[in-house]
């Protein structure tokens, strides 16, 4: 009797397979997961000024939430995850929200992907992964942003931060960083010359004129946007490659 009961079970259909769904604090390749949430994830999107306009990107993009939701404002958005159940499911939450059109999910290293073309990242990841992806984010164009959830690069002040209300639990804090242009380098002004220095987005060096050297000040770009001081007179242009032109001033890259 034990026999033929055996061989009847043997018979019966396999239990479906249970679908897959993301755990907070499962393990990943480069970081453990922990969703951003909803109410963090529109308010990055908020400071960050997204658009239809923009190409939004996540590393680590996880379940899909910042992509969906900036898609949803109409930005067309890509995701890279590693983890190739997540990109599946991350595909079926944007069909399920009708925005599969404009959120695209695609498996892969994050430290290998081509990010040129975005004008918003937004990332929730380790000091340890941003740091690795530093030359990367300054490699874009000035002006993009790149919007984080709690966690900064080493040594990079954001331009913007803050904290939401409600609901996110331990996870409150958004920095924006805007991408600064390059303005590091020898510059000709005005009969002088013009030496800066750049860290991040933050400006050093000193004005040569005549014999007369005077340190520069206050110094900061914004993307494009630059200001600094020399004495008392404060200089705002914009930076165009190897040319920085403001209201009465200019300067040429010396090469």
């Amino acid at each position: 009797m034990l026999m033929m009961s055996a061989a009847w079970a043997s018979e019966l259909p396999a239990p479906a397979e249970k679908p897959f769904e993301p755990q907070s604090g499962q393990a990943g390749r480069d970081v453990v997961w922990v969703p951003t949430l909803a109410v963090l994830v529109e308010k990055m999107l908020d400071v960050a000024k997204v658009t239809p306009q923009d190409f939004v990107m996540d590393l680590g993009s996880g379940d899909g939430r910042n992509i969906i939701a900036a898609a949803r404002r109409g930005a067309n958005a890509l995701g890279v995850e590693y983890n190739a159940d997540m990109v599946e499911y991350s595909r079926r939450l944007a069909e399920k929200a009708g925005v599969a059109d404009k959120a695209q999910f695609v498996q892969g290293d994050m430290y290998l992907a081509d990010i040129s073309k975005a004008s918003v990242l937004a990332l929730f990841l380790l000091p340890a992964n941003l740091d690795k992806l530093v030359d990367k984010f300054l490699a874009l164009k000035p002006g993009s942003r790149i919007v984080a959830n709690h966690f900064a690069a080493t040594g990079w002040e954001p331009d913007e931060t803050g904290r939401v209300e409600g609901d996110c639990g331990s996870w409150c804090t958004w920095l924006l960083y805007i991408v600064p242009a390059r303005a590091e380098g020898h510059w000709r002004m005005q009969g002088g010359d013009l030496q800066l220095e750049q860290k991040f987005q933050m400006i050093s060096g000193s004005y040569t004129r005549n014999g007369s050297t005077a340190k520069i000040s206050n110094g900061r770009l914004r993307g494009e946007d630059i200001t600094f001081k020399v004495g008392s007179q404060t200089y705002r242009g914009k930076v165009n490659g190897d040319t920085m032109v403001g209201a009465g001033w200019s300067a040429t890259k010396a090469r």
